[in-house]
């Protein structure tokens, strides 16, 4: 699925963190969402590496890197440990700066990569998310439908953990067919690995920490950068789904505007949430115009 790309596992400051690297050419780390791994950019991210160095990880708690113990507050899942740990990862091949794009959650490491890290991010390409600071300041009744996951895992632990551990492929197949195509479009060994690391309890409990923190530390640190004026400085590039919902239930282009202050584009792509799944070929295309540019 990722021809071509080595396997290595770096150890950063606070977790091991599972990276492929395939490619030559500017560095460009990519970032997966909630429940995946490194594979979720397997359907073109052989072929950004004709132009690229490609650098994809596993989140920490994710897929087969690390799953540190959460911490007091959950800190230690924050997007800013998260960032960090990326961070250390290009920094270790020997990238001072590099372009970046996440998905979901890797969305979300990113927002506070660009925050954190400003001279470490050259480019950043933000994938089918709405800042957690504007969602949790503006709920609305069709968010939290949609998005009732993001209530159900900040639960205390052991409730969320107990819940999706008793019959794992069951939960994590009902939460990914979210449209009427249901699971078709997941390439299968992808899908066939997604399972195999949400069977493993530390897993599920390292996500709820992930959504925990997003309650808590991270909202805090958004709450301050917000009321200080601080915006990602860097070109940004906006895509979502028109029939997510994200492209539901916002104006992305109109929110991000208050977050981001030089956003080169903001488009609609035909599909849902997944979009690296859903619509590879036009996520392909509108990364690799990005990132080429000067």
């Amino acid at each position: 699925m990722m021809e071509g790309f080595k396997r290595t596992e770096i150890k950063t400051s606070g977790a091991n963190i599972v990276t492929v690297v395939g490619g030559n050419g500017p560095p460009l780390l990519l970032m997966h969402g909630n429940p995946f791994t490194h594979l979720s950019w397997h359907k073109f991210a052989p072929r950004l590496a004709r132009e690229f160095t490609v650098v994809a990880t596993d989140l920490r708690g994710y897929g087969d890197s690390s799953k540190p113990d959460g911490g007091d507050k959950h800190e230690n899942y924050s997007f800013r440990n998260m960032a960090l740990d990326n961070v250390e990862v290009m920094a270790h091949l020997g990238f001072k700066s590099f372009m970046a794009a996440g998905h979901d959650r890797g969305a979300r490491v990113l927002h506070r990569m660009c925050l954190d890290h400003p001279a470490k991010v050259e480019r950043a390409a933000i994938l089918d998310i709405i800042p957690q600071h504007h969602l949790l300041n503006n709920l609305t009744r069709d968010w939290g439908r949609f998005s009732w996951h993001w209530f159900f895992n900040i639960q205390p632990e052991p409730l969320p953990e107990k819940m999706m551990g008793a019959d794992p492929d069951w939960f994590i197949q009902r939460k990914l067919a979210k449209t009427p195509q249901g699971l078709e479009f997941f390439g299968k060994e992808a899908l066939a690995e997604y399972m195999r690391c949400f069977r493993n309890p530390e897993t599920i409990h390292a996500i709820c920490e992930d959504y925990r923190a997003t309650f808590g530390v991270d909202l805090e640190m958004d709450t301050k950068d917000f009321a200080a004026g601080h915006k990602i400085a860097m070109p940004v590039l906006l895509l979502w789904g028109a029939t997510g919902g994200v492209g539901r239930n916002h104006k992305p282009a109109e929110v991000w505007s208050r977050y981001a202050a030089d956003i080169r584009g903001a488009k609609a792509l035909p599909c849902g949430h997944y979009l690296s799944e859903e619509a590879p070929e036009e996520t392909y295309k509108e990364l690799r115009e990005f990132f080429l540019k000067q």
